[in-house]
């Protein structure tokens, strides 16, 4: 069945701002086949909408695993505290595991959101994933502690985990680190190993906390103790006296898609250093889980003006209160009131299917695609507003 469908304002994406008086036509599966303008249309043809349409959304950062521990750790505490409360609340029966997956992929969905960029550390998304529901980059996360010698047996314990996800249609996989301070030159270099091939994107979480730097640059602070209190030493530890995106810069491939995730405190040398490193980089931001971790913000404006790929990110339930990539639009606008509704469009679409290499399909409203539609009930000056909802048309 053919759909003429029109709306007040639209993102397309292939503009730098919504147009208007435009039709979308697409078939029974949401494919777009014409866009053309309004005026060539009988109105009594066209389904119209008030509001703005948009791509549907891309979340390029999440742990859909772990989306049984809401409300299981404390706000506010940082990263540290916050880790350790995982570390230690993490163990539930399968039942609430599965059930809470289950739920969260049905909000995702509801919210518009059409592709995640998944950390995965077990199985337990596998089979909701296999369901195709959402188009999934399914990330799995490796990590041994800065133990060298620990490498090789943990990097056999998630490669286990990574033959067994058979992604389905249109989905991808790749092994990824954890982040700078928890992942060894030598799982590193494993890691660079089997991303090899073509078409390959790799995450890792990049400072997201003070003690992260502290610890590249001085070798010290408080993941000494972190580390410490669950029994592993870092006394063979070498700071490298540069932040800690310098040390993931060295060991990652820059032929491969790189995100970077949260970058609370990455500054413009970080960024330009990242960006002259490779041109493959993008940066992911989950706003809301950076206010319940650490109560604190990236500068968007250094990334605005660095000209850096951004992308958004929900993280997971246990680091937010919902999984909504609106959500996370509209706390961006509200403390840094300065980014524009274009730019975060730009961000929460078109981006984000970039630096999943989904943009064959997704991130924007272009003929052959098959990127979802949303509506959006803006201010008239285009801005987001606290009663701001979205509603997935296609």
């Amino acid at each position: 069945m053919i759909q003429k469908i029109t709306a007040d304002r639209i993102y397309t994406m292939t503009t730098d701002a919504p147009v208007e008086k435009t039709v979308i036509i697409t078939n029974e599966t949401g494919k777009i086949l014409a866009i053309e303008s309004l005026d060539a249309h009988d109105p009594a043809s066209v389904r119209t909408y008030t509001g703005t349409l948009t791509p549907g959304f891309v979340n390029t950062h999440c742990h859909l695993e772990l989306s049984h521990m809401k409300g299981l750790v404390n706000t506010g505490v940082s990263l540290i505290p916050f880790i350790t409360g995982v570390v230690t609340k993490r163990a539930a029966t399968q039942e609430i595991i599965q059930d809470a997956i289950q739920k969260a992929i049905r909000e995702m969905v509801e919210n518009g959101i059409v592709a995640v960029g998944d950390i995965s550390n077990t199985s337990d998304t596998f089979a909701e994933k296999a369901k195709g529901q959402l188009r999934y980059y399914t990330f799995i996360e490796m990590f041994d502690f800065l133990q060298n010698q620990d490498a090789d047996k943990m990097f056999s314990q998630y490669e286990a985990v990574f033959y067994e996800l058979h992604p389905a249609k249109g989905s991808r996989k790749s092994v990824v680190p954890h982040a700078p301070y928890s992942v060894s030159e030598r799982l590193f270099k494993k890691i660079y190993d089997m991303n090899h091939l073509p078409n390959r994107t790799v995450s890792i979480h990049n400072q997201e906390t003070p003690p992260e730097n502290e610890l590249f640059l001085h070798g010290r602070g408080a993941f000494y103790a972190f580390y410490q209190r669950f029994g592993i030493s870092l006394d063979t530890f070498q700071p490298t006296g540069q932040t800690a995106i310098h040390y993931a810069l060295q060991h990652l491939n820059p032929a491969n898609r790189n995100l970077l995730v949260h970058n609370t405190l990455t500054t413009a040398d970080d960024l330009k250093a990242a960006q002259d490193w490779s041109e493959n980089v993008f940066f992911a931001t989950c706003a809301n889980a950076n206010l319940y971790i650490e109560n604190r913000l990236p500068n968007y404006q250094t990334f605005i003006d660095a000209k850096a790929r951004m992308t958004i990110g929900t993280d997971s339930l246990t680091s937010n209160w919902q999984l909504s990539i609106l959500e996370e639009m509209k706390t961006i606008q509200k403390f840094q009131s300065y980014v524009s509704t274009d730019v975060l469009m730009l961000w929460a679409t078109l981006n984000g299917a970039k630096a999943l290499g989904f943009e064959d399909t997704l991130g924007s409203i272009e003929v052959g695609k098959t990127p979802g539609l949303n509506l959006l009930n803006l201010e008239k000056e285009g801005l987001l507003k606290t009663n701001t909802i979205v509603k997935k048309i296609i």
